[in-house]
């Protein structure tokens, strides 16, 4: 398909996405990325954040929580320890998560209690603001 990449989206449970598209954003570890058909091979470790793809005038977001990006001239692979469609996140579960991180944080606790409570709150606040994103759309 000319002009088009395959981008493919796997955890360790599933294969989540499998789909032709116009283009990719991916939230690199050293920064986010964007990749074109055609573009150069490259592998990148993945942060947590938001991956973006567009089909047409359409983009689309999913969570992603760590993992490598593969990236060659017709396709990009994405294999992710955690992965989500935005349209597959519950806005008040997500809320939910984002309040309880919040408490975890503030009641402190060893270095190492504290660390894991702002990753959850990263994690918890990434998924909220991607599901809201999706409704919104979804609304409109």
């Amino acid at each position: 398909m000319a002009g088009k990449i395959l981008l493919e989206v796997v955890t360790p449970e599933k294969q989540l996405l499998s789909q032709q598209v116009d283009e990719v954003i991916a939230p690199g570890s050293e920064g986010e990325f964007g990749v074109l058909p055609g573009h150069c091979y490259f592998l990148s470790t993945l942060r947590i954040g938001e991956l973006r793809y567009r089909v047409g005038d359409q983009t689309n977001h999913m969570a992603i929580l760590w993992g490598y990006a593969e990236v060659t001239p017709t396709k990009v692979t994405v294999m992710a320890e955690i992965a989500e469609k935005a349209e597959d996140i519950d806005v008040g579960r997500a809320q939910a998560a984002v309040e309880k991180a919040e408490q975890r944080l503030k009641a402190g606790g060893l270095p190492s209690e504290v660390k894991e409570a702002e990753i959850s709150l990263e994690k918890a606040r990434l998924r909220k603001k991607i599901a809201e994103r999706a409704h919104k759309v979804g609304r409109a």
